[in-house]
């Protein structure tokens, strides 16, 4: 998969052989960061499902500080970290081989952008994004991001509410915020 924008731009990661994942196209993640262009610089990121990392690595590629990356797989994991270290920013990029939902009770600091990609087949992350919320990882100011099949598994919880929604075929990145 080639990274579409920023200082690694057209760079190349590669993602386990058998691995089960679904990265985000190319042109979803152009979207994306268009949308969230000005933002990025300095920003604190947060991965989740991270699969190959492309999300992440945008993030870093267009300006972010750092970039958390948390994956379930070990080997997708281990995936990450080599790429990480490949794309020389290894130093600016951690990496939790954990359940999203465990994953979000360890992580400290607030993040300025949050993307969840979950496989298509789970329920959206509430319980996850309320821990981040509770832990005060995420804030009003944060942007929330979550990819879902278009019309399936939309996000609504309390305490977050939709900002936008973008479809692109069959993906749909639905925008949230937290709420007071």
């Amino acid at each position: 998969m080639r990274l579409s924008g920023g200082e690694l731009g057209s760079r190349v990661i590669r993602s386990p052989h058998g691995a089960a994942i679904r990265p985000t196209p190319g042109r979803v993640r152009e979207a994306l960061f268009s949308m969230v262009a000005t933002q990025m610089a300095g920003a604190r990121v947060l991965d989740l499902y991270a699969g190959t990392g492309a999300i992440g690595f945008e993030a870093l590629s267009r300006g972010a500080a750092s970039a958390t990356f948390v994956e379930l797989h070990a080997p997708t994991a281990q995936a990450i970290r080599r790429a990480a270290a490949e794309l020389g920013v290894a130093a600016r990029a951690t990496i939790l081989c954990a359940p999203v939902e465990k994953a979000a009770q360890r992580l400290s600091g607030r993040f300025d952008f949050v993307y969840a990609d979950p496989p298509y087949a789970l329920p959206p992350p509430h319980l996850t994004f309320s821990t981040l919320r509770a832990r005060g990882s995420v804030d009003a100011a944060t942007v929330l991001v979550y990819e879902h099949r278009e019309a399936s598994h939309p996000f609504s919880a309390p305490g977050f509410e939709t900002v936008r929604d973008a479809r692109y075929g069959e993906v749909t990145l639905q925008f949230l915020r937290a709420t007071a």
